[in-house]
Formats: C-alpha cells, structure tokens, sequence
C-alpha cells in the first residue's frame, strides 16, 4: 500500500466525530488489551505510548496484557477465545496477516476480531551489527552468494513480514541467508546489538536508537522509497529490487460481536488520542507513522495484507519451520 492510500486511511478516520458518544454502562471496569508478543518489541512499544492517555479518556484503566509466542498467534488465539463484551481487545503486528496463511488457526481474523483502527505504518530495516564487514546492501548480497546459507539473519518470528520479504528478497536477487527466528523483537534485538546474529530485519522502532549509535549499521529499508526514519539509506526497490516493497503495521481489533457502539467508541477514543501531539510525536520518534484509520478502512488494508502476502507464502513455499 503507497503512501497515498495511507493518507486517504487517515483522512477517513478525520472524518469521525472528534466528541466520544455516551454509551450507557460501558466501561463499567478495567479493559484489557492484548499484546501479541512480549515486552521490549515494537507491539508493545507502541501499545504502552498510547495506554496512558486511552485509560484517561475512557476512565477506565486499560491493563496490557503480553501473550508472546508462536509468531503472535498465542496470544492472537487467547483474544479470539474473548467474550465479546468490550473488556478484551487486540494490538496486532502484521504478523497477523502472514499467520493466517502460514499456520493452521482455530480461527480467521476477519471474522473472529472486528477492525477498530490501522494505528501506524513504518519500514522495515535490514542492519547489520558495527563489526561486520559489509558497508552497504550490496556487497552483503555478492558475499552472500559466494558462500550461500553461511550469513544469518534474525527475524521476530517465523513467518512475520520481516521473515517474508527477506525471503523474496532472496529469491528476487539470487542469494541464500540463514534465517535465526526469535520469540519476539525485543529477544532478537538484543542478540543484534550484542553482535550474537550479524543480521537483523526489523521495523525500525526498536532499532532506532542502536541505528543512532552506530551499533547497528543499515542497509536498505523496505519502503517505496527511502524512510524519513532511516535517513541517508536506500530503500531495496532503489538498489536493484524494482517494484518491492513492504511496510510493517500495528493495527488495533475487538472482538468480533462487540455491540457497535462500543467499537465506534474506542475507534473515536483511539483516534482521539493518537492524534493527540504528544502522544503522535512519541510514536513517530520511534520510527512509525501514525495512520488513525477508521474501521472500515482498517478492514480493507488487512484483508489486502492477508491476500498479497499469501500469495508470496504459498508462491515460495515457506513453511512455519522455514
């Protein structure tokens, strides 16, 4: 999805009334909101920028709830099982997506969760730890080819998108990577800055600030275009891979039978407060960008997530112990 079809997300959800509707006896009691993976990831980076300040307007205390493992699909599988009353919501990674072509679900996320909003978008960044010797994207790929399933690279699960488009990426240019998965972003970034995995695919909110210091050196971003995040870096589609592209996402789900007032209140209540400057400037500071769609909107741009990177699974052959 181009930049301008994000826009037009965000511009949809602006359309909502900005003043929350009294919904009687809703909530009456803390809302819990599961978080997919464990602390320390982009997931719940993001989910505990905006916490505060959802609790706050919805005068309840909204309780995050990490249930890491299994490529997100745990604590995906726990949400699913929820009553469907308004106390238990989701903060997905776009794990979500490729999850449902790549593993055998008790359930389908379009109709087990209902949409509320596509919160942010951001790149994704391959880097490479300060003391190994590839400079640029480049001359990885020519040292990757020469000795083919010797360099490895670390993803935050089997499956994800990070693990999905390096995959294409491989195919696309010809060269073999070891993939490492872990349980998570936060395990994998720290075994990244401890040089323990040269490589490391991952959105850049919880790269950013090792990027900065120069521990982790990146080599292509997987934007149309260069990311404002990772400033001076190409994108891949500009270093030879016309056409790729493959933005991550965290988007925000009820359960599916949620009376409707209550999903229009939280979309109207999460709105509210990603738009919020503080709470934006936060987010983009990461590395992300805030979209704030409406429901509908959000609906759209997962089942088209589903669909084209299905396609790239089944096409490729990746399996869940790829």
């Amino acid at each position: 999805m181009n930049r301008r079809s994000l826009l037009g997300l965000a511009a949809a959800g602006l359309a909502c009334p900005s003043v929350l509707r009294a919904q009687s006896g809703w909530p009456e009691r803390p809302i819990r909101l599961v978080v997919p993976w464990p602390p320390g990831g982009s997931t719940d980076t993001i989910a505990r920028i905006f916490q505060p300040k959802l609790a706050e307007v919805l005068g309840r205390p909204v309780v995050i709830d990490n249930r890491g493992g299994a490529s997100g699909s745990i604590g995906a599988i726990e949400a699913s099982r929820a009553a469907a009353d308004g106390y238990t919501w989701m903060f997905a990674y776009d794990n979500e997506a490729t999850n449902q072509t790549l593993m055998r679900l008790p359930y389908r996320t379009l109709e087990a969760f209902a949409p509320v909003s596509l919160v942010a978008t951001g790149p994704l960044a391959l880097v490479a730890h300060h003391s190994t010797p590839w400079k640029s994207f480049g001359e990885l790929v020519v040292a990757a080819k020469a000795a083919p399933d010797t360099i490895s690279y670390a993803s935050s699960g089997v499956g994800g998108l990070a693990h999905v488009s390096t995959t294409l990426l491989q195919q696309l240019g010809g060269f073999s990577l070891v993939h490492v998965p872990y349980r998570g972003g936060g395990p994998a970034v720290s075994d990244a800055v401890a040089g323990q995995v040269p490589l490391f695919m991952s959105n850049v909110v919880i790269i950013s600030q090792h990027i900065r210091a120069g521990t982790l050196r990146p080599l292509g971003v997987t934007t149309a275009t260069g990311a404002r995040h990772v400033p001076g870096v190409k994108s891949f589609a500009e270093q030879g891979f016309a056409g790729f592209e493959a933005p991550t996402w965290w988007a925000f789900f009820g359960r599916a039978g949620t009376p409707e007032p209550i999903l229009q209140r939280m979309q109207e209540a999460l709105r509210q407060v990603l738009l919020e400057p503080e709470v934006r400037s936060r987010i983009e500071e990461q590395g992300a960008d805030v979209v704030a769609s409406d429901a509908s909107g959000c609906g759209r741009f997962v089942a088209a997530e589903i669909a084209r990177w299905g396609e790239v699974i089944r096409t490729n052959k990746i399996s869940a112990d790829s």
